[in-house]
């Protein structure tokens, strides 16, 4: 058994973990700040919806880190790399999304009460969101020396 097939898989399933902790918890935070403008008769901000999204992109790293792991397996890597670089790379683009989305939920819950702030808030999740693609970057750097 290649030990590396592990770490292919585990760099998307660690990643759409991830992104579904924060999609969800920006989600409820956004459902929550909804519910307090209507309660308030105020318009409920529709950019909530983006902020819930953020979180999502993860998963498309994680995907872009599986193919280029499978790529480094089928030019003959170490397959105890391949394993770590899945697994640990899964896991900190996973951190990533799980991380942006409380922030994001942060930021439903600010912009649902002073309808301000929108440019700050995305700023903040765009550098949360740079996280995941430093470890995707990086490593797609180093499985570039694998290749044949």
């Amino acid at each position: 058994m290649n030990w590396g097939l592990i770490g292919i898989g585990a760099a998307i399933a660690f990643a759409a973990v991830g992104s579904a902790l924060g999609t969800g918890t920006a989600g409820m935070a956004a459902v929550g700040a909804w519910k307090k403008c209507f309660v308030q008769n105020r318009p409920a901000p529709f950019i909530l919806v983006a902020f819930v999204g953020f979180p999502l992109s993860q998963t498309i790293y994680g995907y872009l880190l599986m193919n280029r792991l499978a790529q480094a397996v089928g030019a003959a890597a170490d397959a105890g790399y391949i394993l770590g670089a899945g697994i640990l790379g899964g896991i900190a683009i996973g951190m990533s999304a799980w991380f942006q989305g409380r922030a994001a939920a942060a930021a439903s819950d600010a912009m649902g009460e002073t309808g301000k702030g929108t440019g700050n808030y995305i700023f903040v999740l765009g550098i949360i969101e740079t996280v995941a693609l430093f470890v995707m970057v990086f490593l797609f750097l180093i499985t570039g020396t694998f290749e044949a």
